[in-house]
């Protein structure tokens, strides 16, 4: 099986749609977003859109919450920076981000063992916490254990990473970050998802083969970061895409 995994468009159309086209042209069987769909650029009502079309499995992100309380009024609509983004949202869209759930679980049966995937946006403990590359063994194992997660993926920090440990009981965990559509942070400026590929295996302790790939993809940097340029959003914006930090 092979799932694509995808997180943190901030509004990025150009971004966005490069990641579907090439995600189209891959043998994929089920597709998930792990939220941050607006934010820091122009387009979140067409992401919005092509979410629901596609009818794309999805849960918050931090900034998707940050609609909830926003009274949009002609001078709000002025105020330049971040919350200006949030605003350009419609009613609709709005109500769409305030019902996504904050994890999905996903509870595969392989070779009679179960494999459990918990997908959340920046921990199972709370939407705004990062869980990197490096964060605590151990502390890592606890938020895994709590949730009976085998594999937990992650978005949040917009740094692609793939991590395994052993548990006490000598099981191996997986965490993956999925990395960043349409804001990347890892100093490379083209986007990323992941592909999570499972396979039988009787030998391994959950009785499944992982495998991730990280895909990276060109799109029109200069499209996206001309359209910050045009808006109130201040040009700093602009210059995290070409920087990618």
């Amino acid at each position: 099986m092979r799932i694509a995994i995808f997180s943190d468009i901030h509004a990025n159309l150009p971004a966005f749609e490069e990641m579907l086209a090439d995600m189209d042209s891959r043998p994929v069987d089920a597709v998930y977003c792990l939220g941050d769909l607006v934010g820091y650029n122009v387009w979140p009502n067409h992401i919005i859109a092509e979410m629901q079309r596609r009818k794309i499995p999805c849960i918050a992100g931090n900034h998707d919450v940050k609609v909830d309380g926003l009274v949009t009024t002609d001078e709000s609509l002025k105020e330049p920076g971040k919350k200006y983004a949030y605003h350009l949202i419609d009613e609709p869209g709005r109500k769409y981000l305030l019902t996504l759930p904050r994890h999905i679980r996903l509870e595969h049966n392989i070779n009679a063992k179960p494999l459990n995937i918990v997908l959340a946006h920046g921990s199972t403990r709370s939407i705004d916490e990062y869980v990197l590359a490096d964060t605590d063994e151990a502390y890592v194992l606890e938020l895994m254990a709590e949730a009976n997660a085998d594999v937990l993926c992650v978005g949040h920090s917009h740094k692609p990473y793939y991590r395994a440990i052993i548990d006490e009981h000598g099981n191996k965990k997986h965490i993956i970050n999925t990395g960043s559509v349409g804001k990347p942070k890892d100093g490379n400026p083209k986007g990323c998802y992941a592909l999570l590929i499972i396979e039988p295996n009787a030998s391994s302790g959950n009785g499944a083969l992982l495998a991730v790939e990280f895909i990276r993809f060109d799109y029109d940097i200069a499209k996206a970061a001309r359209a910050i340029e045009d808006s109130p959003l201040p040009n700093e914006f602009a210059e995290m895409l070409w920087q990618a930090k």
